[in-house]
């Protein structure tokens, strides 16, 4: 599943091309992603002007001048990838980039394809998902943060709501790992396992501490959670100027990777050697995923 940094890294690749830019068509190729296509999905979309392009969490958000958004969730394996078009109306070029692993460039998994025009210019935005686990949707602005994907998410953890007083109010009395409270996206909405995993070793916390343990009695947070929001804050924002981790299919849009994934700490490094202090990183699965961390240093 794509993390916040690399939803923040497509979205910043797509804008030059979605801002501004009427739909002039659309085609779905399928009926359904993970999830069946909105109700005359391609109509409702047709001639609209996309006014914003933005994120919530994990989700892409079009905002359009009809008045609706359409959102957009990568899922597993989704990807997007721009074509220039020609006069002539053939895609002339398609965008440049690096590649660490294959791409998927199969057309019979290009289920989604935007012809957009801003000006003379003219560019196919391809949404390419071989596992079908991406949606696509559309909700009324105006009631966008009660829509059935936003309405129960927790607030963004780049900028000044992620501060130690925001993690003591969400987190005081929770006994669970605070590596679970970390993953839940109605607490703290875009933090994945990856990002966790660093951040937690970062601020020198083991990930089998209690959440309720950033907090003291008087519910004031502890140094603990003032070093932990400063590392989400850092982490995230480290994994955003690389470009995102783009593991597997998450590349750029332009189809290149971040390099970010070279610098994980802890991620994916199990038996090896803590920079910080010598130690061995370890491995245990919490609610069935693998965490990563330094045994010696993070307590």
């Amino acid at each position: 599943m794509p993390e916040l940094p690399e939803v923040e890294t497509v979205r910043r690749g797509l804008q030059p091309f979605l801002e501004g830019a009427t739909i002039v068509t659309v085609k779905a190729r399928r009926p359904d992603l993970r999830f069946p296509l909105p109700e005359a999905f391609a109509r409702r979309l047709t001639g609209r002007r996309i006014n914003q392009l933005w994120r919530r969490a994990k989700y892409l958000l079009a905002d359009l001048d009809s008045g609706e958004t359409l959102i957009m969730h990568l899922g597993m394996s989704g990807s997007f990838r721009v074509h220039a078009i020609g006069e002539a109306g053939g895609a002339s070029a398609v965008a440049p980039g690096r590649f660490h692993h294959p791409r998927s460039g199969a057309q019979v998994h290009d289920h989604i394809s935007f012809d957009l025009a801003v000006g003379k210019a003219r560019h196919e935005v391809v949404y390419n998902d071989p596992r079908r686990f991406g949606f696509m949707d559309l909700a009324p602005t105006e009631r966008l943060s009660q829509s059935r994907h936003l309405a129960n998410l927790g607030f963004e953890p780049i900028g000044n709501q992620m501060s130690a007083e925001a993690i003591a109010e969400r987190f005081a009395g929770r006994i669970a790992p605070i590596k679970a409270a970390l993953l839940d996206q109605r607490l703290i909405a875009g933090l994945g396992n990856i990002y966790v995993c660093e951040a937690l070793w970062q601020a020198r916390i083991s990930p089998l501490r209690a959440a309720g343990d950033m907090v003291a009695r008087n519910r004031r947070p502890k140094a603990a959670a003032e070093r932990l929001a400063l590392a989400i804050r850092q982490i995230l924002e480290e994994a955003i100027a690389a470009g995102g981790s783009s593991l597997r299919d998450h590349k750029l849009v332009d189809g290149s990777l971040g390099y970010f994934q070279h610098s994980f700490r802890v991620y994916d490094r199990e038996g090896q050697e803590c920079a910080r202090c010598g130690g061995r990183i370890g491995r245990v699965v919490q609610s069935g995923r693998s965490t990563f961390y330094c045994p010696k240093c993070q307590r």
